[in-house]
């Protein structure tokens, strides 16, 4: 029993051509045991908190399970995957799992290929929708981005699975992860000198083909109850021929961040954005935004188009699952942001970019 509560926990709480980077705060976010939020006074929250938030609070937990048929899901166009050439092509594959594919690279994000969130098979977190492909379909994969240790973000069957891939490929899987995470990758069969451990505001060329900045995000990590905070935690961008991608991993928001990030950038070209995991505000607001949050998200960094992730798949929080989508639309229209600037997907759908 106590090992459930501690992967419930554990599954609720997870839930260039360049500006110059900010030099004085480069280092401010390390501590003598890990890192911290530089915005916020970081949160201590505690196992009773917990409980109080999860069963003893005014907020009604919903049945994700019942409301699964809601989710917008379609299988996915395998063949469009092994043939696609033009344009910058996005394929969602639920929570923050993303296929992107440009340039003749095809880069993975934040990938789950398990059915829960969780250290162990029979409990914490389920995926109460279907996964949208057999995974052993994926192409040839070029790059995992991983934006921090939760178990909704770091899945070390899918690592292991990546890992055997990675050996069969001509090309090893290029794993860029941020600082501490070296071990987890090692223990599941990733070859070290295929990782790249990064901090905030470091950046990784290859062979010139593309960029890889390690941004900040604000948020925190975790796998146990005595390791809070050890490991960093990141938001992700990928710069190919001048274009830029931003993967912003899982964060709370602050008016300073994404301003720097927006600067540093210029203009980004794609943002992957959270939308869901929010509910009850007292307690997630610090580490996750919510879709009014995500919009501003949206405006600060300056991106031309936003696509809503870290929704419809896992039970993580309170609110139901369409709820980030109509959230999302509602003040979308009041920000005078419309569909063809932030939008969300059916996971398993394929959507591609033409740049001009």
């Amino acid at each position: 029993m106590r090992l459930l509560i501690l992967v419930m926990i554990m599954g609720v709480f997870s839930c260039t051509s360049s500006s110059v980077k900010p030099v004085s705060n480069n280092k401010a976010h390390h501590t003598e045991g890990g890192f911290r939020n530089l915005y916020i006074e970081d949160s201590e929250k505690s196992f009773f908190d917990f409980l109080r938030m999860r069963f003893l609070g005014e907020d009604d937990w919903a049945d994700h399970a019942q409301f699964a048929d809601d989710v917008p899901i379609q299988d996915v166009d395998i063949d469009a995957l092994l043939t696609h050439e033009d344009g910058l092509q996005v394929t969602w594959l639920g929570h923050s799992m993303f296929l992107l594919q440009y340039e003749g690279l095809a880069i993975l994000t934040d990938p789950i290929f398990t059915d829960r969130a969780s250290p162990i098979p029979f409990a914490g977190p389920k995926r109460y929708v279907r996964h949208a492909m057999d995974y052993a379909d994926l192409p040839h994969i070029d790059i995992v981005i991983i934006s921090h240790n939760h178990y909704d973000h770091l899945d070390t069957e899918t690592l292991e699975r990546l890992a055997l891939k990675s050996a069969e490929q001509s090309d090893p899987i290029r794993f860029y992860i941020p600082l501490g995470l070296i071990p987890i990758l090692s223990d599941s069969g990733v070859q070290e000198q295929n990782i790249h451990e990064m901090d905030w505001w470091d950046t990784s060329e290859h062979a010139k083909r593309y960029k890889i900045h390690a941004l900040p995000s604000q948020h925190w990590s975790a796998r146990g109850t005595s390791d809070r905070r050890e490991t960093l935690w990141s938001s992700w961008a990928i710069e190919i021929n001048q274009r830029k991608i931003w993967f912003a991993g899982d964060t709370g928001y602050n008016d300073v961040q994404f301003k720097q990030i927006g600067r540093y950038l210029e203009k980004v070209d794609l943002a992957i954005i959270p939308i869901g995991a929010y509910e009850p505000r007292w307690f997630m607001q610090q580490y996750h935004v919510n879709p009014e949050e995500a919009l501003q998200v949206h405006k600060d960094v300056n991106s031309q188009y936003s696509i809503g992730m870290h929704w419809g798949t896992f039970p993580m929080t309170a609110e139901m699952p369409l709820a980030p989508v109509n959230e999302l639309r509602l003040q979308s229209a009041r920000y005078d942001i419309d569909k063809e600037e932030f939008d969300i997907m059916a996971i398993g759908e394929s959507r591609t970019l033409k740049f001009e």
